[in-house]
């Protein structure tokens, strides 16, 4: 079976794009592969809280910001803060100032899923370290986070998404927001479902929620989680697919 894979730096890590099956190969497929990255460079260009110039920073520093595209997202913040009892809040205390606004735990996943929208018609999936969006039957695996370069386990994923929160790479980056500080309990949390957007913030509301939001996100309908604990045990949504 044809397949290509696709890889650019973006938003500050390696994305991915594979493309399998009839047309895989083609220059519509790489137009295609194309306008995903430059969909994903034009999100970040307004949304990094890296860039001075982006919308996002521009925000928190005060100036105003008539932007469609952040009205969006604003809404969606708070409707996730409000789907996960304040366990998801994209506005962050600052020392000595006032909150400031990070929707990065929401913009990513977002990102994807209006990237792959350029991918219609084509059986693939598309990875932003580790948050993926799939189209077909694709086997994922999900990586053990006391050692990254192993797996604990791999599912069948047939057109939804996966995203997974946690400290694996990027140390203790998550905080509570109900306390303010580091959240503790969870190694990692890894959600499949429809949605990307939705299973990206349900990942880190977990995360900072800790072992009990295994209770809480075996409520949620489509949504399947497999939760590891800081000492290595794994706790599972009733759901979650047996391994492929």
């Amino acid at each position: 079976m044809t397949r290509q894979a696709f890889v650019e730096q973006i938003m500050g890590l390696p994305v991915s794009v594979h493309v399998r099956g009839p047309g895989a190969d083609s220059p519509a497929a790489a137009n295609a592969v194309a306008g995903a990255f430059a969909e994903l460079r034009a999100m970040d260009a307004v949304f990094s809280t890296y860039r001075p110039d982006s919308r996002v920073s521009a925000l928190n520093r005060g100036e105003p910001v008539d932007d469609p595209l952040v009205e969006a997202v604003l809404d969606l913040c708070e409707q996730a803060r409000q789907r996960t009892d304040g366990y998801f809040n994209a506005y962050l205390a600052e020392p000595g100032g006032g909150p400031r606004f990070d929707p990065s735990g929401l913009v990513k996943g977002w990102a994807v899923e209006r990237a792959a929208e350029h991918l219609e018609g084509y059986e693939c999936y598309l990875n932003a370290g580790g948050d993926m969006t799939v189209r077909g039957s694709w086997r994922v695996g999900v990586e053990d986070p006391a050692q990254p370069d192993q797996l604990l386990t791999a599912i069948e994923v047939v057109d939804g998404a996966v995203a997974t929160s946690g400290s694996a790479h990027r140390g203790a980056h998550i905080v509570d927001p109900h306390t303010g500080a580091p959240a503790r309990g969870l190694r990692s949390v890894t959600v499949i479902g429809p949605s990307l957007t939705w299973a990206d913030v349900y990942a880190t509301a977990a995360a900072a929620q800790g072992p009990p939001a295994v209770t809480w996100l075996a409520t949620l309908p489509g949504y399947e989680a497999l939760l590891v604990g800081d000492d290595g045990a794994l706790l599972a949504t009733p759901g979650w697919p047996l391994p492929a």
